[in-house]
């Protein structure tokens, strides 16, 4: 059965985006200076990159899909653009149905209103044997680790304080995670924790089969004003899951 990854971005206090977010700025005050990882040394992080874009099919929570709230904007089709850089299905969870939306280069984004369980069914019919990553928001990362359906957290700590905005550990309960690995630069520490029970797969992170990591998200963000790949916008709404 193909695993369950989860890769999110978090400051020193635990936050994936800062206070204040809104349309214009979903990662709130200051919440950019938490990917800065990403943008000034992909190289010197490249395996980490790779392994966020290495899926089969990926799962995320209506606000990291878009600010929306109610009923959909039919017009809105993600942040990233009109190719986004999943290359894959993306399964996008809420109370709302809606037409599946075809993107350029192979993403898809298919929404479900049947919860967590029903998506993972989805997302791991439509990966074969690749896996499965949970790409956010914060809600939607604490729900399936309170499920105990993520085999693999994999947490990239930037070493600032944001003070407040929303943090994607809240609720997700006591989860025994067992940490197998540590690595990092100045501007992040990687740390790869696993579900004990869950088998090892080698290193997960360096499975970069599927689309090239992180192509062009620099321009791709500052001309959408959206969040990064994963694991960002709040998960405060209650018209998602």
């Amino acid at each position: 059965m193909p695993e369950v990854t989860c890769d999110v971005t978090v400051s020193l206090d635990g936050y994936a985006a800062g206070p204040g977010q809104r349309r214009e700025d979903p990662l709130g005050r200051r919440g950019e200076s938490l990917h800065r990882w990403m943008f000034e040394q992909p190289d010197r992080n490249r395996a980490w990159l790779d392994g966020i874009l290495g899926a089969g099919a990926y799962i995320m929570g209506r606000n990291m899909f878009g600010p929306d709230r109610g009923e959909w904007d039919l017009g809105w089709r993600g942040w990233w653009g009109p190719e986004p850089p999943y290359r894959a299905p993306v399964f996008v969870l809420g109370h709302r149905e809606r037409e599946p939306v075809a993107m350029e280069g192979g993403t898809t984004y298919h929404f479900v209103t049947g919860g967590i369980a029903a998506a993972l069914e989805q997302a791991r019919a439509a990966a074969g044997d690749r896996r499965v990553a949970i790409a956010g928001g914060a809600q939607t990362i604490a729900q399936y680790l309170r499920a105990g359906l993520i085999d693999e957290l994999r947490l990239h700590v930037a070493p600032i304080l944001l003070g407040g905005g929303v943090r994607p550990l809240d609720g997700a309960g006591d989860v025994p995670l067992e940490l197998v690995e540590v690595e990092g630069t100045d501007l992040v520490a990687h740390l790869r924790l696993r579900a004990p029970g869950a088998a090892s797969g080698g290193n997960p992170r360096r499975d970069t089969r599927g689309p090239p990591a992180l192509r062009d998200q620099r321009r791709r963000r500052r001309a959408t004003s959206g969040p990064p790949l994963s694991g960002s916008p709040s998960g405060r709404s209650r018209s998602r899951r």
